[in-house]
């Protein structure tokens, strides 16, 4: 497994992307693009991966390209590990490369822009809806419910940055506090900007092969212990049944229950954090504390190294790197954990969950991986 560079890559494609997150990837494992007989990655139109295989030359049997948003290569891994198991094929690599921030600089000015929403966005976005504000509504009915406060919210963007301050990649690595979410611009209320994910470039990708293979590579092997994913039933926020329940409540204890393990034995937890209320959110519904108590769980530092559940390690979406899905990047980082070769190492880490979070609140796939295999 292996990132790209990041955050903010003005010189490449986002097939190039693709291409250096691959050839480290490869390059970590000790194979070749030729030894690869499966392919998967998620994109943004139609064959997307049939066009970055062709970038990368490859001509697998094996094609995967869900698109679950930003939960998209946690699904993609589970895929890629039952098709291996089945025999379908022997090694998956998992691609995404994104140039979100420089392609945004160079539409300016020339009548580029995003364009309306469609399909069902669009009726939510009549009304000036907003994708911060869908996150913020989850967050103002959590507020309602639970008495959730803004300090506890930022005390998830504190413990990225903390972790961001060791990442010489990260895009913001400036220690902040509590004060400094709090005293930041509002963004849609109650969410301030610093409790908002960055925009940037950049890409990651791993490699899903054999038990047997794995043990002849040259990197310690990560393994698979169980996986899941949901759909929370809505696309637009507003066909959301309730705003502080999201999918990982369907696929965190099911992946738990694969892998035969509990949220007790997670060392480090690698979640989506697209804002701080989606952190708090996945907290509850994996199962690390009940429901309601999310803000409170993650006081104290909780979420930090040395702390009971060190999560996001490498700065997360909050701080790191943000292209537009994430989920790769909790990936690479647990296992990075798992190998014992973070910035921020958890001492001893066996257990860790890497968590994704799609569309608005609408998707969920959780991946347990372990340093040993069931």
């Amino acid at each position: 497994m292996a990132t790209s560079d990041y955050p903010n890559l003005p010189h490449l494609s986002e097939h190039q992307v693709h291409g250096q997150a691959a050839e480290r990837a490869l390059a970590d494992a000790g194979l070749e693009f030729g030894d690869v007989d499966g392919f998967a990655t998620a994109g943004n139109f139609p064959m997307y991966a049939v066009g970055v295989c062709e970038y990368l030359g490859l001509r697998p049997h094996y094609v995967d390209d869900t698109m679950f948003g930003g939960s998209s290569f946690e699904v993609l891994v589970e895929h890629a590990a039952t098709a291996v198991e089945a025999g379908v094929c022997e090694t998956v690599l998992v691609t995404y490369g994104s140039v979100q921030l420089s392609a945004m600089g160079r539409k300016l000015g020339t009548g580029g822009g995003v364009g309306a929403p469609s399909g069902p966005m669009a009726f939510d976005a009549l009304w000036g809806n907003t994708l911060v504000g869908n996150y913020a509504l989850a967050a103002q009915r959590h507020m309602h419910e639970f008495g959730t406060k803004s300090e506890q919210l930022a005390e998830v963007a504190v413990a990225m940055r903390t972790h961001a301050t060791k990442n010489p990649q990260a895009q913001y690595s400036d220690p902040i506090t509590v004060d400094d979410v709090l005293s930041s611009r509002m963004i849609a209320d109650p969410l301030h900007l610093l409790d908002c994910c960055v925009i940037s470039d950049g890409g990651a990708a791993c490699v899903v092969t054999t038990e047997e293979r794995a043990r002849d590579l040259q990197k310690t092997p990560v393994y698979v212990l169980g996986a899941a994913h949901a759909l929370t039933h809505h696309m637009n926020i507003s066909e959301m049944p309730d705003l502080t329940v999201t999918a990982a409540a369907q696929s965190g204890p099911l992946a738990f229950r694969r892998a035969g393990v509990t949220p007790a034995d997670v060392d480090t937890l690698q979640v989506y954090d697209s804002f701080t209320i989606t952190v708090v959110l996945s907290l509850e519904d994996l199962g690390f504390c009940e429901k309601g108590d999310g803000g409170s769980f993650v006081e104290g530092g909780r979420l930090q190294i040395g702390g009971d559940l060190p999560s996001n390690t490498d700065g997360g979406g909050l701080s790191a790197c943000h292209p537009g899905m994430r989920g790769m990047f909790l990936i690479v980082e647990a296992v990075r954990q798992l190998r014992g070769e973070s910035i921020n190492q958890v001492p001893d880490a066996k257990v860790a969950v890497a968590h994704g979070t799609g569309g608005m609140l609408s998707t969920g796939a959780t991946l347990v991986l372990g340093t040993e295999g069931r």
